[in-house]
């Protein structure tokens, strides 16, 4: 029997999610709820004008059209309990509790989640006030990361070079209210320092299984320079993803995780995401996000030969660790197309040119902030594209991804030169 499920989201990890749920021959239909340009003309994908955070829409809907399975996305919908919604109703859903998701909802809950379970993390002091919080970073003898405590959209971590800029961010958030109700609460965070890596993990409760492990790049400009952005571009295989670095992060991290939340009741059923920094003294978390990362999915998925959706199947049901999970022996790579003004701010529409020139390259174009108007394909955000190659070397993947980057053309595109290209190790 075919199924109908059902992907919440617009951006480029729903684009990937979809396509790779599309693949399964277990799937008749995937609905992505709102979607992009991407998803509207995806084989076997379809849109669906249904907010993300409609959670009473989203049930009924899913109700109604008799889905199979529904896949949370993005973080706002998981935090505000669709998962749980769905779960009353009796509709399978792929993705975490309301109870589970509070460790990337509330990163001053993380912080003491990681604290009380003894997973290495940095030292963090959380603060509503602005004359403490301006105190305390006059008595610290380094500069702390400025962290908006809520969900703001994967934009509120400050990473200040001087005290005088973390001043500025913190009146920022708690006097002139930069992120909302997001940065009334903040922490100042020590600054990790080292390489940083995604580690994403399928999870059913009990077991994961670790992903590929993806290298990720924040900064908007080739080089690291520039503002943080929510991600640039990845690759895989990373030089630092070693076997050992995988197991250390999965006794360390993972696991312990996982066995904290089962005790506490909420147990965690989803995609794990640790995002760490490989520093002097040994692996940390910087932060844990309850979804699939992006642009990490738009690599990670392609490499995938098993079927997603009985991934998420075994996942649901508690069985992950009698499914086998298959990846293939490659490398990728996925460049982000950003607009103009990202990430301050998203230009016009405008239109894109060379889609299918890309495609004819060999790479899979994943939409983020992407609409269709008159037969064309428009951006519609700040993330605009991810273009992805595979190759049986990293070098020859980049190469290949940036041929496809060559190939697309908006104007104001903005994007890195140096992803798979200048790795570090």
């Amino acid at each position: 029997m075919s199924a109908r499920v059902l992907v919440i989201g617009s951006g480029g990890r729903e684009h990937a999610i979809a396509w790779s749920l599309a693949k399964s021959p277990r799937v008749a239909e995937v609905i992505v709820a709102p979607g992009n340009g991407g998803t509207a003309v995806e084989h076997k994908c379809r849109n669906a004008a249904v907010a993300p955070t409609d959670v009473a829409g989203i049930v009924e809907f899913a109700r109604t059209r008799a889905v199979a399975m529904v896949v949370v996305g993005p973080e706002d919908p998981l935090v505000m309990g669709l998962v749980d919604a769905l779960d009353e109703a009796g509709i399978p859903a792929f993705g975490p509790s309301a109870a589970a998701a509070e460790l990337e909802g509330s990163k001053s809950h993380c912080k003491e989640f990681l604290n009380a379970n003894g997973i290495p993390t940095g030292d963090a002091a959380v603060f509503f006030d602005a004359a403490a919080a301006l105190e305390h970073l006059e008595a610290l003898s380094a500069v702390p990361v400025i962290k908006a405590t809520g969900l703001a959209a994967g934009k509120g971590v400050i990473v200040a070079e001087t005290k005088v800029e973390a001043a500025e961010a913190i009146r920022s958030m708690l006097l002139e209210d930069r992120f909302g109700e997001a940065g009334h609460e903040i922490l100042l965070e020590e600054r990790l320092r080292g390489t940083e890596v995604s580690v994403l993990a399928f999870c059913d409760g009990t077991d994961f299984r670790v992903m590929p492990l993806a290298q990720d790049h924040k900064r908007l400009l080739s080089g690291d320079g520039g503002p943080n952005t929510g991600g640039m571009g990845a690759f895989y295989p990373s030089p630092i993803a070693t076997s050992e670095l995988i197991d250390q992060v999965s006794r360390e991290v993972l696991a312990p995780t996982l066995a904290a939340l089962a005790r506490q009741g909420r147990p965690y059923r989803g995609v794990l995401y640790a995002g760490m920094m490989l520093t002097d003294t040994g692996p940390k978390v910087i932060e844990f996000n309850c979804r699939f990362g992006d642009p990490e999915t738009q690599v990670v998925l392609p490499l995938l030969e098993s079927d997603l959706y009985e991934i998420f199947e075994a996942c649901c049901a508690g069985e992950l660790s009698t499914t086998d999970i298959g990846w293939a022996d490659s490398a990728a790579v996925t460049v982000v197309m950003a607009s103009a003004g990202y990430p301050v701010q998203s230009s016009a529409s405008v239109p894109i040119a060379g889609l299918e020139a890309a495609a004819a390259a060999g790479c899979k174009v994943f939409h983020a902030g992407t609409s269709i108007g008159d037969g064309q394909s428009h951006t519609a955000g700040g993330r605009v594209l991810a273009v992805t190659a595979l190759a049986p070397e990293l070098s020859d993947a980049s190469e290949a991804a940036y041929r496809g980057v060559a190939a697309v053309s908006f104007p104001g595109a903005q994007f890195r030169s140096d992803i798979g290209r200048e790795v570090q190790t």
